[in-house]
């Protein structure tokens, strides 16, 4: 079973760095990869510096995912917008994994601003996902100019995850704790800009 994670995931078998992510709902763990070194690095960074605590899961997606890590939301009233706000520098995208229901991944700019998809300097997202059929993954394949192995097929339409993200944001871990959490903060009742109505904040340590 593990040599069979290994290679849904792609993930560096010395990847051994975990952060726990606390939330008003739950806790979740996630595994860093070690074949995104910059996102990782800059990930231990800046939970070492307490930059992610307080801060909001500020836009949540039934079905897609749940985005957090806006310095901007630590303050926000409620109502606010939000989304807009970094560390002030962003990091060298390093694309690769794919969006398999748990996957961590950056947040970024679109391609017409943003055309070389170089990752927000804080923010991310975590998949909760929802299932596609065959027709979609061969589709998305074709559009997005990548391969899934069979495994990460199999892991597609058993488990769920957002294929049509795949080869365009960098996913840089995996949540390995937690899923039902996930699941919990994205159905929460939100606003018109998918901001949770009662604030979830969270707090992330580096445990390993």
């Amino acid at each position: 079973m593990a040599f069979l994670s290994l290679l849904l995931w792609g993930c560096n078998q010395n990847a051994t760095t975990h952060a726990l992510i606390e939330t008003d709902l739950g806790n979740i763990k996630v595994e860093l990869y070690n074949s995104t070194p910059k996102h990782k690095e800059n990930f231990i960074k800046l939970a070492k510096e307490g930059f992610y605590d307080s801060l909001l899961f500020h836009r949540v997606i039934p079905g897609f995912m749940i985005q957090g890590g806006d310095p901007d939301s630590k303050t926000a009233q409620p109502g606010q917008p939000l989304g807009q706000g970094g560390p002030g520098y962003t990091i060298d995208a390093e694309i690769g994994e794919v969006h398999l229901r748990g996957a961590l991944a950056a947040a970024r700019l679109g391609d017409q601003a943003n055309p070389e998809r170089a990752s927000s300097g804080s923010q991310f997202y975590i998949v909760a996902g929802q299932k596609f059929d065959e027709n979609i993954l061969n589709q998305i394949e074709q559009q997005n100019g990548i391969r899934y192995t069979p495994e990460q097929r199999q892991a597609y339409l058993e488990n769920g995850g957002y294929p049509p993200l795949d080869g365009a944001y960098t996913v840089f871990g995996r949540v390995v704790e937690g899923m039902e959490v996930i699941d919990k903060i994205a159905g929460v009742e939100r606003d018109r800009m998918d901001r949770p109505v009662q604030d979830v904040r969270m707090k992330v340590t580096i445990i390993d």
